[in-house]
């Protein structure tokens, strides 16, 4: 039984009445039979795609006050230091998570903190493992401060298929370590922003699990 995310819920509502729709009208309008059979063979697999894009398993997550755990599934693309302009504005670690359209999209909080500062910018589009995805395209930034003056920053990304970013974050709200903390809609890239000298636990080329696997611990 696949656990569907609340994001994709209606859209799946939507997609459904359409198919069936569809196959009404070929059903009552057309008397190929082979047609018929490959719109229904189609439609079925059509639905069974886009709901795994929207799954949300169930996963017995590891849980700890001191380890940074990957916010999203998918492959580190990128570790390498960065100018972050928009907060820290000084030197950044950044490790990048691309997401793609077969991988599970919750993004969820990778330690418990603060969220001292959330921003939607409007975008671009282009492919998220770029590095310019990164500054360009559409994005939301989370600063998360997990213990008195020490902040981490975790950026949701949308790709070139993705068409809208989903975030739960409020400043001045406490962040749970692996409660949801939002969705990007068809294909999209996580990045963690983290202090210059962090040690990591990961290397590019990784692939990794959210709420599971651990990118670093403090």
């Amino acid at each position: 039984m696949i656990r569907i995310h609340k994001e994709g819920r209606t859209i799946l509502l939507v997609f459904l009445l359409i198919l069936l729709m569809v196959n009404l009208a070929i059903a009552i309008y057309s008397d190929n039979e082979v047609a018929k059979s490959l719109t229904t063979t189609a439609s079925i697999l059509f639905f069974i795609f886009v709901s795994l894009f929207f799954r949300n398993p169930n996963r017995d997550f590891v849980h700890h006050e001191q380890k940074v755990i990957a916010p999203a599934d998918g492959r580190i693309v990128v570790i390498e230091e960065v100018y972050e302009p928009e907060y820290f504005r000084d030197k950044r670690l950044q490790v990048s998570i691309f997401m793609s359209i077969s991988s599970v999209h919750v993004n969820r909080w990778p330690i418990n903190g603060l969220v001292r500062y959330y921003r939607h910018h409007a975008g671009r589009f282009y492919a998220a493992f770029l590095p310019k995805a990164s500054t360009e395209n559409e994005r939301s930034t989370i600063v998360l401060e997990f213990e008195p003056g020490r902040e981490i920053m975790i950026r949701q990304i949308a790709g070139a298929m993705a068409r809208r970013i989903v975030t739960y974050a409020e400043e001045g709200e406490l962040a749970v370590q692996n409660k949801d903390m939002g969705f990007i809609k068809f294909g999209s890239r996580v990045d963690l922003i983290l202090p210059v000298g962090t040690r990591l636990d990961v290397a590019v080329g990784d692939r990794v699990k959210g709420g599971i696997s651990q990118i670093t611990k403090f």
